[in-house]
């Protein structure tokens, strides 16, 4: 790799790490090339991304960043799971973490929090953000309903009560 490239990598990296909501940092020791495979595949998916990269590349990447104290956790053979989304990149490695014993979490951050791997599985705990959206919709819609229903109450009790004078005029 020569000068230039490892500027662009550089220059992705910081990009990535002032633009993302969470950065989970793994080891991958050993892993096939099916297993990574697989393991990008989830992480699209769940609109995460997942890259292998250089520790000194990525340690000059994280300087100036909120994403700096975890400088001290890029050390061996690591890789960066990333997303806007603060919980969707926890969540995939967390995941992946328990179908094989050769994928690791060191740690990683939110912003400026610097989480250990406990931290990193807590944080996959949690509903992801789209869960919320539809949490809050469902919140937010369940008392239209309620008001619906009760502005429609009184008119369906007078046609009742019409309806019974009116069997009670014909019989």
């Amino acid at each position: 790799m020569d000068r230039a490239q490892k500027r662009e990598q550089v220059a992705q990296l910081k990009q990535t790490f002032n633009e993302t909501g969470v950065v989970v940092i793994t080891r991958n020791l050993g892993m096939s090339v099916a297993q990574s495979t697989a393991l990008r595949i989830r992480m699209r998916d769940a609109g995460a991304s997942y890259k292998v990269s250089k520790n000194t590349l990525a340690l000059i990447a994280v300087e100036g960043t909120p994403y700096a104290p975890i400088s001290d956790m890029l050390t061996g053979p690591t890789a960066l799971a990333t997303s806007s989304d603060p919980v969707a990149a926890a969540k995939v490695a967390v995941d992946f973490a328990k179908t094989t014993d050769k994928f690791e979490i060191v740690g990683g951050a939110m912003g400026d929090t610097l989480l250990d791997a406990n931290g990193v599985k807590a944080l996959a705990e949690l509903p992801s953000l789209d869960e919320l959206r539809a949490k809050i919709v469902g919140l937010v819609q369940a008392p239209a309903t309620k008001l619906a229903q009760l502005a429609n109450a009184p008119a369906a009790k007078l046609a009742r009560v019409f309806g019974a004078y009116a069997a009670k005029e014909e019989a």
